[in-house]
This record gives structure tokens, sequence and C-alpha cells, in this order.
């Protein structure tokens, strides 16, 4: 941990240790690039693999199920055996994982190797923030590294986009797979190198909190992306739902006696503490449906290659990446709450605009303003959220939070894919793709205004706090 020689508003930002904190970012962006890498492929998976128009939702959500089952889990065995090994762990078991999925020849085992890969990453995202917090000191040297960690979502996605469509179109989709061995490499030899572990918080193991949050966000995240395939009323999506409920109050059972919980309940006591979480989850509700979507017109529709496809999201990156160089500085003069908000009626715009998509639409008139849009709002969302759910956040319990919130982002995820999966097969059936596409987008704006309700709300307490 840096030493604390000075408070953190007066320590200059040149003395943040960019080495480590670059290495951190760097375990983001592998993280971000496995998820947009893989959406510029799946038309071509689809075709070569033999998915199913709704099976296919199958290759994101089936890592976003794992990963949201196991990250609260994960987030404590963290905080047990030290967040440095459980991230080293993770990166290796994602590494492994990717080398398995390149080799995939049926649906079957692509979809295994996802289901590994989201076992790796739940044991090692959740320790990036934690790691993060415990090498900056508060103030402008942990604004500054915030301000890096959510730059390195944009360059994630900018080069998931672009590795995608050039590797897909020039070596195979395979190759969005292999592509994290050697990312993943770097960032193990780099965390051994360079990150120091952190405060561990040994005690006995949460094991009931463990099994039910465990249970029910595997029920709850199943239920949702089986949902698209075989109805909301079908007897496998209700006894779905059926046992995530039963977990939850299984798991709010087993939470109030325990010691050192898995999922603190102190967070949900109060709207302050649990509208951030809410809105951490709806975002990406909107945004994985988003890229989703874009994949499927810019090739489906325009009849985009692959690497078209990742060069005309270009803007949404451009967009984030111009948010992200001030954001450190707008949430200092004015707000998380202010700056959040703003970004989230961005979000909110972007995808407002987007859904006037008609077959007709092209990529100037239809897409470009769109993707600018979703990435300045995106950009000014990100990082004001994670700084409010951080510092809700007690220092024992910030395993926990940064395991919420990436629980939070993945469910979101599932939820979005799911909902707007439904809707789309629903209409583009009957009246085309395009049509289909447009209808998913106009129900996924409901995402972003819940989530600016939220927080424009109720995110006060903590709105005028620095990272």
């Amino acid at each position: 941990m840096v030493p604390p020689t000075a408070t953190g508003a007066d320590r200059p930002a040149a003395r943040l240790p960019y080495a480590s904190v670059l290495v951190l970012t760097l375990m983001q962006v592998t993280l971000v690039i496995d998820n947009t890498v893989v959406n510029v492929a799946l038309p071509v998976i689809r075709d070569e693999l033999g998915f199913s128009a709704v099976g296919l939702s199958w290759v994101v959500t089936s890592y976003a199920l794992v990963f949201g089952g196991l990250v609260l889990l994960s987030g404590r065995v963290g905080s047990i055996i030290g967040p440095r090994r459980a991230m080293l762990i993770g990166i290796s078991v994602f590494v492994a994982a990717s080398v398995f999925g390149g080799l995939a020849a049926t649906p079957g085992m692509l979809i295994a190797a996802r289901v590994l890969q989201g076992v790796g990453a739940a044991l090692a995202a959740p320790s990036t923030l934690v790691l993060l917090m415990s090498i900056t000191e508060p103030g402008a040297q942990r604004a500054h590294a915030m301000s890096l960690f959510v730059v390195s979502i944009g360059l994630g996605a900018a080069l998931g986009l672009l590795l995608g469509g050039a590797l897909t179109s020039g070596l195979g989709w395979e190759w969005v797979m292999f592509v994290n061995v050697p990312i993943g490499t770097v960032v193990f030899l780099g965390v051994r190198a360079l990150v120091p572990e952190a405060d561990r918080h040994p005690g006995r193991l949460d094991v009931g909190g463990a099994l039910t949050s465990t249970i029910g966000m595997l029920a709850v995240v199943h239920g949702l992306t089986a949902a698209a395939d075989r109805g909301w009323a079908s007897a496998p999506v209700v006894a779905s739902f059926l046992v995530a409920a039963a977990a939850l109050v299984a798991l709010v059972l087993t939470e109030r006696r325990h010691g050192a919980p898995v999922v603190p309940l102190t967070f949900f006591t109060s709207m302050a503490g649990a509208a951030p979480l809410l809105a951490m989850m709806l975002i990406p509700a909107g945004q994985f449906g988003f890229l989703y979507f874009a994949a499927l017109y810019t090739q489906g529709v325009l009849g985009f290659t692959p690497l078209q496809t990742g060069l005309s999201v270009l803007p949404f990156t451009a967009g984030m990446l111009t948010t992200n160089v001030t954001v450190s500085r707008l949430v200092t003069r004015y707000g998380e709450r202010v700056v959040g908000s703003i970004g989230m009626f961005g979000l909110l715009a972007g995808l407002a605009w987007m859904s006037r998509l008609t077959p007709g639409s092209g990529y100037l008139d239809g897409l470009f303003g769109p993707f600018l849009l979703l990435g300045l709002g995106a950009g000014l969302t990100i990082a004001p959220l994670t700084g409010v759910v951080m510092h809700n956040a007690p220092r024992a319990h910030l395993g926990a939070a940064s395991s919420l919130n990436q629980a939070m982002q993945q469910l979101g995820g599932s939820v979005g894919l799911a909902v707007l999966s439904t809707v789309f097969a629903e209409t583009a059936d009957a009246s085309g793709a395009a049509t289909g596409i447009s209808t998913a987008l106009t129900a996924g704006v409901a995402f972003p205004l819940l989530a600016l309700l939220l927080f424009a709300v109720w995110a006060r307490r903590t709105a005028t706090r620095a990272f």
C-alpha cells in the first residue's frame, strides 16, 4: 500500500504508481475485450458452428450466467486468500478456457469454454477495484487512477471490436478466443511483478451465504436467458425464478446472522446504498443490447464485414474516451450525482435515437450519431456510479462492494439481453430484422431511464465526495 505521507487531496498526481495501475487496468481491458470481441464474431460463429438464432445469445449469456453466479462468492474468497492471489488464479483459468474455446468444434464446446471463462473472470474481476484502491490514496491520486480504469473500459471496447473484426476476417472466429492468451499472460506476469498484495480479511467463509447467493444468481440469470428461447411462462423458466426467489429469502436470513457475510445487507438497508447498485444493474442492460444489436444490424442488414463492424463502432469509443479525459475533474467540481445523471441521460437519448432505425437506414444517418452519443454518455456514467458504489462500502467490505458492482453489471447484461432478445425474436419473424432491432431498442430505453431516476434521486449522500 502507498504510505500515507500526505492526504489524498494533497498528493500530487505524479506520485501515482503508474506501472501497478496500468497492469490492473489491463486486467479490465482483457475482460472488456472478451465481451466485445465475441460480439463482432457472433454472425460467423452462428454460421460455422450451427447455432440457432436464439441459441446464439448463449455465447454471450453463458459467460454472464457463470460470472454473475460466482462473482459474489469469489469476492469473499478473494478477501480471505488475498485479492492478488485470487486475481492470479482467475487469470490462469481464464487463459486456459480461452485456448479451449478457440479449439471448439461444436456449439456445446464453445458454450463450455465460455462457462470456464466466466469462472476465471468471476474470480479475478472483483480484485481489480480492491487492489486499485489499496495502492492509491483518496483524492486526486485515486481520481486519476479511477479515470485510467474507466478509460481502460473504452479502450477494451475499441480493441475488442477492432480485433474481433480483423481476426474474424483474417484468421477466423477462433482467434477471438485465442487473443486472450497473450494478453492474459502479460497481465499475469505484470500482477506478479508489480502489484503488492492488499489487506486480507481472513475468517470463516460464509458457506450459507455463498451457496444461497450462487444458487440465486445462477437461477435468476438462467431463467432470464432461457426465457428468450423457451418463453417466459415455460416450466423451466418459472422453476428458475421460483428457485431464485427461495434462494433470496434464504440469503437474507443467513446474512443477518453472519459476521463476515458474502453480501452485507447494510448495502440494501437504505435507498442511498441500494439505488446506485440497482442503477449499476440497469445501465449494462441497455449497453449489452446496444452492442449485440449493433453487430446484427451492421452485418445482417447493412452487409458489413466483421472488420467494418468493428470500425463502425469507433464513434462510441471516441465519445467514451473524450468524456473519460475530463470526468474526474467534472466529478470534483460538480459531484458524482450530477455528472452521472448527465451521462445516463446521454445513454437514454442515444438508445432512443438508435431505436429509430428502419430497413432503409444507412450508417451515417442511422448509427453514427447514436454511437457517438452513447459513448459520451457511457464515459460520464461509469466512473461516478462506480465511485458511489465503492464509497458506500466500509473498508472491510470493499471486496463485497466490488463483487456486487460486478454482479450487478453481469446480471443487468443478462436481463437486458434476455428481454431484448425476446422482443427482437417476436418482432423480427413478422416484420424483418431491422424492425425487430428497432423495436427491441425502443424497449431498451426503459433501462437507462429507470437508472437515471434511481441515481438522480438517491445518490445524494456521496454526491460531493471525491474518488
